[in-house]
């Protein structure tokens, strides 16, 4: 393949900019990078993570046809403290219920151009008086600049070309990126600079933005991740950077400072000069432009920026913050989520200097190994854990100047619950095993993890190009310029006194135990201040504390991992025994099943995606039976845990999804020992068994599952809605209702025993497999599980209802008692449309989108999440609006109204639009459907949508386009107009959260009803309309109305 082309530059200003021209980087192959500079020829094709945490998934409704195909929510703006908990095993555990993955090319690169710029400062530097100030500014230098005042005028400029941006704060650096096709790309530069530049930073916006920061902040307190990274912090010593708060919210910076005499604005302006300069900040573009012209561009625009002059925030003298009498104790919290969890905590001295032998690295490999001799396989038997996650996940909040977090969280069971001490216990054992035995073997592991990763980088495929100028300018701030595009992935330098000096702070009497449990209600009497988190401190049991400091016996059940069966050694491309062709085809089709391949000719790398849907009419026939098939789906991923976690390790990746109509079995990875893996999961499927102590095991965690997925609004609000929708769905609150009634063993045995008789499977096979490999698959599960076929078709989508021609409103009260957070979904519904209509309606959203985020969340100030989405609902087209509120500001039924008052300046707006604006704007929509995939899993997953809906319409994305080019500005308005006469069909669908203005006068913080669910069966509690609403029908018992509601034919847009 052709190269990238790399060049490196530092400006007169002292800015140093990466520039990377893709200009050869033709037909979507893989391109190996080689620097004008510096001679590297490492290939760096990055890696999707689009299904990378193997194990099992709740779905509801996202494999197939439910929705949100259409728009990537709330892109554009920055999404800091969402990382993944520091410590966090339980976020991930049996993954809840979230939005569908993309699997339409909306929102993704024509080859888009790139460009990401880091600043070396973040809530390390914010002043004391003012806290949040730098994830403020971050929000601010957006409002507009000296050259382009237009407030949303960035924004606006790159959602009518087809960008996208995004911006977030770390401890101790900022980061911006966007996106937009390539035509447009000088200009954004020009447009992006201009808020380092000089941005207005206009005080009257002030105000209004500092309600998106705090709306920022009340979402994201439910979350337990922050919440326990706030109580965390909160143990540093006094003075300490990582004692503040990095949020910010209205108090800190508009109420507090007012009562203080503090002018935000001066010092927000004072922030910007002083810590907002060129010499430390890094940029990274990339485009399809020779590296000259990008020379010539960034020179042009960015040496602009000003330098201060003045040397960059530092705090590596700060060291040791967690050195305290605090930090060495046992933490109990009250989660906000059902769930046990322990975390084992080290503060280290800061790791990032031997980025080049990773040391955490070596060590999180290893005791987050999964295999036999394993932590997680001993406490598995035990029936004490079941998931463990262990390590650094690099956020600065983990790894920054000052120190390094290691850390092991175990999910626990309830059993897991009552021994913690001894789980902590095995944990120790470990650490003292690798100390202990680890050396004479340490080399050899560590050349192992630096093959496998090595093997990894070389045939990665590409990301989004977003996201690696993203990856790329932090990494300008952490390595040396050689290492730069390896440095955050490849292992260099095997050094033993290293890994040694890590793994000797490991030690008992260092570590910080903190347990989480809905069970530590009552006896948390201390709260921290910015989360509201309940908690309580107390020494180390005196038994544990004194055997810790011994020289305590090892656990001879753990061991180092064996010799991995499942590392690629074959690379070598297949050679085609079949035409080849654009799109998948039918290769083998039996009454029992169907299989779709298309051996890729584009990306030419040695992968493959494997990917299965076992059909069945069962599931769907009652909510016992979707709660049988999630158990089963679970044990049997908890079977396959330690047999599996080899291929896991060697990159092969595996994701059993509990989908609404059969289970969906995905496996990627190196074809080379692709098969091996597939296999095992079949045989695990054919030999099906489970313990009584498994079954409890499972569903005690499937209840906190289906709890942690009821307390969100969001996902609360996604469930009503389609409840309400979709004909013959059974909710979630169904499924909880059912397995807190309880299930037999008997039930489920014979559940899986029918499921396993009678099946419908087809099949997807891409990558570096022949056609004949590709059936071996197909072959091996109908010979393996030894199924009938289905006696009739099964439909694998719901029918959907038809909604009356007037407004309908079902508003129901939060199940999370005391959280503030409201929901607020207005949904349009259009019917059975076809591909033209469906165009039409990408088309008005994507027009929607800027005034949208405009109107509601910048001028309203109603929330920080704020969006449009285009539905296609078990393929009945929609499109709807929502606004994630607080009942402490506002009452539902307002923010309604002001959705309505924003759909009716839209349609002004429309109505005015010039002939050059839509065609602009349908360009951009043609110009994301044209282009490349980045990587084959975009490919597979596009390809895999059409099998798993049963609509095989591969060349849809064509057929848009085909039909975008014969749509009119008038067919636009029109069709607008249509949804909004007085033959309009309107849903909307309120969540409640409890503030002052939903008349909640005694509002009990969040933290203190944590539990307000366990052992009560939760049920819907319907609010009826105020008088803002009165003239709405009102929907008080969702299967009584919709009974009385005609129901549309099965439809697939097709034509």
């Amino acid at each position: 393949a052709d190269n990238y082309t790399f060049r490196y530059i530092k400006l007169q200003n002292g800015l140093c900019a990466l520039l990377i021209s893709d200009l050869n980087y033709l037909d979507g192959a893989p391109a190996a990078l080689s620097s004008e500079e510096d001679n590297d020829d490492d290939e760096s094709e990055e890696e999707s993570d689009e299904d990378d945490d193997s194990g099992a998934e709740i779905e509801d409704g996202r494999e197939g046809f439910d929705e949100e195909d259409c728009d990537e929510e709330d892109e554009g703006e920055d999404n800091d403290g969402d990382n993944d908990d520091f410590n966090d095993a339980d976020d991930s555990e049996l993954e809840e219920l979230a939005e569908k993955e993309e699997t339409r090319k909306r929102g993704c690169t024509e080859k888009q151009s790139a460009a990401a710029l880091c600043v070396a400062v973040g809530s390390f530097s914010d002043p004391e008086d003012l806290p949040g100030l730098a994830h403020f500014l971050e929000h601010m230098v957006f409002m507009g600049s000296l050259k382009y005042p237009d407030e949303n005028g960035f924004d606006a400029f790159l959602k009518k070309h087809g960008g996208s941006d995004n911006a977030s704060t770390d401890c101790e650096r900022t980061v911006f990126q966007f996106d937009v096709q390539r035509k447009y790309f000088k200009e954004a530069l020009d447009r992006w600079a201009q808020f380092f530049i000089h941005p207005l930073m206009i005080r009257d916006a002030i105000d209004r933005e500092v309600e998106a920061v705090d709306s920022e902040y009340q979402l994201a307190r439910p979350s337990d991740a922050n919440r326990k990274e706030m109580l965390f912090g909160s143990l540093a010593r006094p003075g300490h950077p990582m004692k503040k708060f990095f949020w910010g919210n209205a108090d800190t910076l508009k109420h507090e400072p007012k009562m203080n005499n503090i002018d935000t604005y001066t010092r927000l302006r004072d922030f910007w000069q002083r810590h907002y300069s060129a010499h430390y900040m890094t940029l990274v573009v990339q485009s399809k432009e020779t590296l000259d012209t990008l020379e010539k561009w960034v020179t042009e625009i960015f040496s602009e920026i000003p330098n201060n002059g003045l040397p960059k925030p530092s705090f590596g003298h700060l060291t040791q913050p967690f050195d305290t009498p605090e930090f060495h104790k046992l933490y109990r919290v009250v989660p906000i989520r059902k769930v046990h969890s322990l975390s084992v905590t080290w503060a280290l001295p800061p790791q990032e200097q031997y980025y080049r032998v990773k040391p955490l690295h070596y060590i999180s490999w290893l005791v987050g190994h999964e295999g036999k001799g394993s932590v997680l396989s001993f406490l598995r038997k035990k029936f004490w854990a079941l998931a463990l996650y262990g390590g650094n996940g690099e956020t600065g909040f983990e790894q920054n100047s000052t120190y390094s977090i290691f850390s092991i969280s175990v999910t626990l069971t309830d059993e897991g619950y009552k021994h913690f001490y001894e789980v902590a216990h095995v944990v120790f054992q470990y650490v003292k095993m690798l100390q202990k035995r680890g050396p004479d073997k340490r080399q050899v592991i560590w050349e192992e993890i630096q093959k496998i990763e090595a093997n990894e980088f070389h045939y990665q495929e590409q990301t989004d190009p977003v996201d690696y100028v993203e990856n790329l300018c932090e990494n300008m701030q952490m390595f040396q310029k050689e290492d730069f595009l390896t440095g955050d992935q490849l292992l260099f330098e095997y050094k033993p006194e290293i890994i040694a000096d890590a793994l000797n702070q490991l030690s008992p009497q260092r570590a910080n135990l903190v347990l989480l449990s809905a069970a530590n209600e009552g006896q948390c009497h201390l709260k921290e201040r910015w989360f509201g988190t309940q908690y309580s401190v107390e020494d180390i049991d005196k038994y544990w504390s004194d055997l810790w400091a011994s020289d305590f016996v090892l656990n001879q059940d753990l061991h180092l991992p064996e010799e991995n069966k499942y590392i690629a050694t074959d690379f070598a491309l297949k050679v085609a025994d079949c035409p080849e062709t654009e799109y998948p085809v039918k290769a083998l089709s039996t009454q029992q099943g169907c299989l779709w391949y298309r051996k890729d000719d584009k990306f030419k790398i040695p992968k493959g995606y494997v990917r299965f849907h076992l059909i069945s009419p069962l599931i769907q026939q009652s909510a016992e039976n979707i709660v049988l098939f999630d158990t089963f789906v679970n044990i049997l991923s908890h079977n396959l845990g330690e047999p599996a976690y080899e291929a896991d390790v060697a990159q092969l990746e595996y994701k059993l999804v509990a989908g609404e109509h059969g289970l969906v079995i995905r496996v990627k990875g190196f074809n080379h020992k692709l098969p091996l893996l597939f296999q095992l999961i079949i045989d695990y499927l054919s030999d099906f068994s489970f313990t009584p102590a498994v079954f409890e095991m499972i569903t005690e965690q499937l209840k906190k599952t289906y709890f942690n997925i009821l307390i969100k609004p969001e996902t609360l609000a996604k469930d009503v809605r389609l409840l309400i929708l979709e004909h013959g769905r059974w909710s979630m609150i169904d499924k909880y209702q059912t397995l807190m009634n309880g299930l037999s063993i008997e039930s489920l045995s014979s559940f899986v025993k029918a499921f396993k008789s009678q099946l419908f499977v087809e099949g997807l096979v891409q990558g570096n497999f022949t056609s004949r490999e590709a059936k071996d698959f197909l072959n091996y599960v109908v010979q393996k599980l030894q199924f009938a076929p289905l006696a009739h078709l099964c439909p694998v989508q719901f029918r959907v209802v038809d909604l009356p021609n007037t407004h309908l409103l079902c508003k129901v009260k939060t199940l999370n008692k005391g959280d503030a957070n409201s929901e607020v979904t207005v949904y349009y519904q259009s019917g059975a449309r076809n591909l033209r209509e469906y165009t039409l309606m990408e088309l008005l959203v994507m027009h929607m989108e800027e005034p949208c985020f405009d109107f509601l969340r910048t001028k309203q100030t109603l929330g920080y999440h704020v969006y449009p989405t285009c539905r296609n609902t078990s393929g009945i087209l929609g499109f709807s609006v929502t606004v994630a509120t607080q009942a402490t500001k506002y009452n539902s039924e307002l923010v309604d109204k002001k959705i309505e008052e924003f759909l009716a300046c839209f349609e002004e707006k429309i109505k005015h639009l010039t002939e050059d604006a839509f065609s602009t704007q349908v360009t951009a929509l043609i110009k994301l459907k044209e282009c490349e995939d980045s990587h084959l899993g975009e490919e597979v997953d596009r390809n895999w949508n059409e099998v798993v809906t049963q609509q095989y319409l591969f060349d849809r994305l064509a057929r848009e386009i085909e039909a975008l080019k014969s749509v009119t500005k008038s067919d636009l308005v029109t069709w607008f107009q249509a949804h909004r006469s007085n033959k309009k069909k309107v849903l909307s669908v309120h969540v409640v959260g409890y503030g002052k203005h939903e008349g909640d006068l005694e509002v009990t913080a969040v933290s203190e009803v944590q539990n307000s669910l366990s052992g009560e069966i939760p049920h819907l509690v319907f609010l009826p309309p105020s008088s803002l609403m009165i003239d709405v029908t009102s929907i008080k018992d969702i299967k009584a109305y919709t009974s009385t509601l005609n129901v549309l034919p099965y439809h697939k847009i097709l034509k």
